[in-house]
């Protein structure tokens, strides 16, 4: 996952450091202080008397320059010397802007600070100097921090007093601020400059408190701070999937009266009382999981790992069992906050009866019926006041939306997690693993995809009712919230006739198209060939389709899927000039008009793109135009301008002489 920054440029003593450490804080990131590299390396220089940068620059990759990047105690250290102190001095702070303008000294700290930014796990706030510039010029949020002179000077004087033995007066401070802000302004590039999509802020008149506020809500509107995560966990069949529908308030997960229903771990986006928040329902808990239970369990453990709250969910009228009391001993060593649910009870006696859950040493029990809705609302009132803030998870961030549809057990969740490099969904031998749609958050490929790892779709008449039957509903609905559908088959078996099911699906759907043939590193080149031929044969209406041939398992080829993704996308949102396209217009009818139809030739007038994803093109005529001569506009447009996996919409519409005449007529 990308991680979100936030750069913040200024002058010295405009109170950088000490709002970027306020914000990283508050949003639980890092925090990175570019300006004691420089000034660690300007230390270095001094203490050891050198002027030579390439020497300078070998002595400090030799002893080490590390920087703490944690908000609530930021260290940096040279070896095993901690200069967190000693690059504060005004001796330091004069001379640093002559270390700082050499080019070997700027490349070798620029290269330190590029590897502090992409380690930070979430999000991490950078201050200095030219950073929304040079140092993260593609940060989520800019600013520009400035105050005047004087009150600069004295936040510097107040800053060196609780630093250094013998603060230096607030004049001689400004004095200094003066001295290196005439240096920086006088470099070529001058570090000073503002990025021009910074937002500029004047903090002379302002506290830390007031320009953190204005800050926060920049990064807010920007959905730039990410969402608490709120796990559900709990045996099988206690009630975890209803309860998330009841939350939601709308019917997503599947839920049926069998216990194993939800195999993966899925994120939901849940609102209470004006806090959004991330849902993630499990599968069952077990003590001794065999076969697909152990990653069932597995999904479970990792879902309480990266969550900030836990409901531990128990059947109330059961009452706790063994395996509870196992659960609730990884709850405690896991050190996350813990909210015990009672379910199913549907009445005030049902919940005296329920009051043996204290046991459990969790405190008082929230007794809810997830099912008729009893106790919801007060349990969402404890649940928003137990979140943190922000949590660590992105808000809908506007990546792009990439659905994996396919048969069952064709490898959709193999290449999910063959995409991520880590399993991030459950993969099985047995057809059918995944139930509900996955979405994850994947960096490949140079961009950030929001993929939406579906069930497989199984022909109709297997089903009508049932698991299969929501399994179904699902996948379509991430079908239609996608805007690329990435249709993956298997290369090691015949194309079956639900094959091409799925694919016209697809493309009725409107979305951009990508066939991703799997396994394909291990079919021999008879069995390609052959394969290639059944897709001519039976996809020859879709040889617009982008088509990658990839291996889930081994992560053999998937560097090509994300520029047909790009390539697919590009077309879908391709928009075409009307003169560009009335002039390609009028060019094919002259070479090809269309065909006459009950002895009158169609007068083709003009045509405009009527709209995008998929492009949309209507075409006004004079008369029925032959659906054979719509295709061959469609098939010239294609060769034409593109639209290398998208569907066209091509429509043709009718405007009659009589029509046209009666529109003509004065009225009176």
């Amino acid at each position: 996952m990308s991680t979100v920054v936030v750069a913040i440029d200024g002058p010295s003593g405009s109170g950088k450091s000490t709002t970027a450490r306020a914000i990283a804080q508050r949003a639980r990131w890092q925090y990175l202080d570019t300006g004691a590299l420089y000034r660690a390396i300007t230390w270095l220089a001094i203490d050891s008397n050198i002027t030579d940068p390439d020497l300078l620059v070998s002595q400090a990759q030799e002893r080490g320059i590390a920087f703490n990047a944690d908000p609530i105690e930021p260290r940096i250290t040279l070896g095993e010397r901690d200069l967190t102190a000693d690059i504060r001095s005004l001796r330091v702070t004069d001379q640093v802007s002559i270390y700082a303008a050499m080019p070997e000294v700027r490349e070798y700290l620029l290269t330190l600070q590029h590897q502090i930014i992409d380690a930070a796990p979430h999000g991490i706030v950078v201050e200095g100097r030219d950073i929304g510039t040079v140092v993260a010029p593609d940060a989520a949020l800019k600013i520009f921090l400035y105050a005047d002179l004087h009150e600069r000077a004295l936040r510097r004087e107040r800053e060196l007093a609780g630093e250094i033995d013998e603060a230096p007066e607030a004049s001689v401070v400004a004095d200094s601020l003066t001295s290196r802000d005439e240096i920086d302004s006088n470099r070529k590039i001058s570090p000073l400059r503002m990025a021009e999509d910074a937002l500029e802020i004047d903090s002379t008149l302002l506290d830390l408190g007031e320009v953190v506020d204005v800050i926060w809500e920049w990064a807010k509107s920007r959905n730039l701070l990410g969402l608490p995560k709120v796990a559900i966990i709990g045996r099988p069949n206690v009630g975890k999937s209803t309860l998330v529908n009841r939350i939601i308030g709308r019917r997503e997960a599947i839920v049926e009266d069998v216990p194993g229903v939800t195999r993966d771990r899925v994120k939901y986006e849940a609102e209470w009382n004006g806090r959004t928040f991330l849902l993630i329902d499990t599968g069952g808990w077990e003590v001794k999981p065999e076969g697909i239970s152990q990653k069932i369990t597995a999904g479970s453990e990792a879902a309480i790992a990266e969550s900030d709250l836990v409901l531990f969910v128990v059947d109330a009228q059961v009452g706790a069992l063994d395996e509870d009391e196992s659960l609730l001993t990884i709850l405690r060593r896991s050190g996350k906050k813990v909210i015990l649910v009672g379910n199913k009870v549907d009445s005030p006696a049902e919940e005296n009866l329920a009051h043996g859950l204290w046991n459990l040493g969790l405190g008082e029990p929230h007794f809810v019926s997830a099912l008729h809705g009893r106790g919801s609302g007060d349990l969402l009132d404890l649940v928003v006041k137990e979140l943190p803030e922000v949590g660590t998870e992105p808000a809908d961030d506007g990546y792009r939306r990439v659905a994996l549809i396919g048969r069952p057990n064709v490898g959709k969740s193999s290449l999910l997690n063959t995409l991520a490099g880590q399993a991030r969904v459950l993969v099985d031998d047995a057809a059918g693993t995944t139930r509900d749609p996955v979405d994850e958050l994947i960096d490949f490929g140079g961009n950030t995809w929001r993929f939406i790892d579906t069930a497989g779709i199984r022909r109709k008449a297997k089903f009508d009712s049932g698991t299969d039957y929501y399994v179904s509903l699902r996948t379509e609905a991430a079908l239609d919230r996608a805007e690329v559908a990435v249709v993956v088959l298997d290369a090691s078996v015949p194309l079956t006739e639900q094959d091409l099911r799925i694919v016209t699906m697809a493309e009725e759907s409107g979305r951009a198209l990508v066939l991703v043939m799997n396994k394909w590193d291990i079919v021999d080149t008879q069995r390609q060939e052959q394969f290639n031929k059944e897709l001519e044969r039976n996809l020859e209406r879709y040889p617009w389709a982008q088509r990658v041939n990839v291996s889930a398992l081994t992560g053999w080829h998937r560097d090509r899927l994300a520029p047909a993704l790009r390539t697919a996308l590009n077309s879908w949102e391709k928009r075409v000039p009307t003169a560009k396209l009335n002039s390609f217009l009028g060019a094919l009818i002259a070479a090809t008009p269309p065909p006459v139809r009950g002895g009158k030739q169609p007068k083709i007038r003009f045509a405009t793109q009527a709209g995008t994803c998929p492009p949309k093109f209507v075409v006004f005529s004079s008369e029925w135009v032959e659906p054979s001569y719509r295709r061959f506009i469609e098939r010239r447009l294609r060769e034409e301008f593109g639209f290398d996996g998208s569907p066209v919409e091509v429509a043709i519409k009718v405007r009659e002489r009589e029509e046209r005449k009666e529109r003509r007529k004065p009225t009176y």
